[in-house]
């Protein structure tokens, strides 16, 4: 349920009501709109329609949010999340690019790419240290020592660190390292693991799962947005179809369409939703028309030599060449590199 606060509440207002709901044992999620404070209460729903909300002080109007979804809809909050990370913000006008290896192979080849990503004009370093793979027997990822190469990488070039969470013992090791922690698409269902994100304060990218729907990974992102961690991007990277030309699917209908649903940033990774490396320039470059606030885009110096999904890496000439591609498109979307 939303209750609608009158123009001019104040904090004393905002306190009161949330002390109310809170003695009645309903979960309290406050936003501050510019013109309005909206306040989601969330629980037992007999509980809610005895609670009286709107003979309350200060109290427009109360409204239910029909959406399952309740604090990633649009009901909610109805201006854009905009994500504070270490002082660069995503989901306003800028479009950010983050680009790195698939996995941090080795301290040198790390520096060389980071050093390339951010002459190109990239904004974050992306880059496993724990890698989910589908055989056991193919390289997991340096665990620590990859994040320390990401560290020291971040250090040398000013870029901030995206590097997935697998398992929740892990937690506090990735939070030490990195400024955004993402949760993969195989691990979207991972209700467990997203409550445990849900406490960081930290911003969180969750992917889109191999076959799950729009719907679904926003199911997933209230799991977060429960626990109180506001600071969630949503990834697009493509789901499994029928078509086996290109490693899944790219759905760029699923930006607009989350944009519509929901307050939260999206971005898109066209590394994994196509496999191909011919093909990543182009659907970066549609990603960025269809409204994305971001790219993840898997780069290499040698991608022939990767350890990890080297066909779908761009080598680092090809990625500036798409990074000025990009500021033309960008430019026409009335955003900004």
């Amino acid at each position: 349920m939303i209750i609608v606060l009158k123009p001019g509440s104040t904090q004393a207002d905002i306190d009161y009501i949330e002390e109310k709901l809170n003695d009645k044992g309903l979960r309290v999620h406050i936003s501050k709109g510019e013109e309005r404070t909206i306040i989601g209460a969330i629980g037992d729903e007999r509980i809610l329609r005895e609670a009286s909300l709107a003979a309350y002080p200060a109290v427009e109007k109360v409204l239910p949010i029909l959406k399952p979804f309740k604090l990633a809809s649009r009901d909610f909050q109805k201006e854009n999340s905009v994500i504070d990370v270490q002082g660069l913000t995503l989901g306003g006008k800028e479009v950010r690019v983050m680009a790195g290896p698939c996995s941090v192979e080795d301290r040198e080849g790390l520096l060389t790419v980071a050093r390339a990503a951010k002459a190109a004009g990239a904004s974050f370093l992306r880059g496993g240290a724990f890698k989910p793979r589908s055989s056991p027997y193919a390289f997991q990822g340096l665990g620590e020592e990859g994040l320390v190469y990401l560290s020291e990488a971040r250090d040398e070039t000013g870029l901030l660190i995206v590097t997935e969470l697998m398992d929740p013992r892990d937690a506090e090791l990735v939070y030490r390292y990195a400024d955004i922690i993402q949760i993969g698409a195989r691990n979207m269902s991972n209700f467990t693991l997203l409550k445990e994100v849900g406490k960081f304060d930290k911003p969180i990218l969750l992917k889109r799962g191999l076959s799950a729907t729009v719907k679904e990974l926003l199911m997933s992102a209230e799991y977060i947005l429960d626990q109180g961690n506001r600071n969630v991007i949503l990834c697009e990277r493509g789901v499994r179809t029928f078509e086996t030309e290109t490693r899944n699917t790219l759905d760029l209908s699923a930006v607009p369409l989350v944009k519509s649903m929901s307050h939260l940033p999206i971005v898109v990774d066209p590394s994994h939703a196509v496999g191909r490396s011919d093909l990543v320039a182009p659907m970066s470059l549609a990603a960025v028309a269809a409204g994305a606030d971001g790219l993840i885009i898997e780069i290499h110096q040698n991608p022939e030599e990767a350890l990890c999904d080297g066909p779908q890496s761009l080598r680092l000439s090809e990625f500036a060449d798409l990074m000025k591609r990009l500021g033309a498109v960008i430019q026409v979307m009335g955003r900004e590199l």
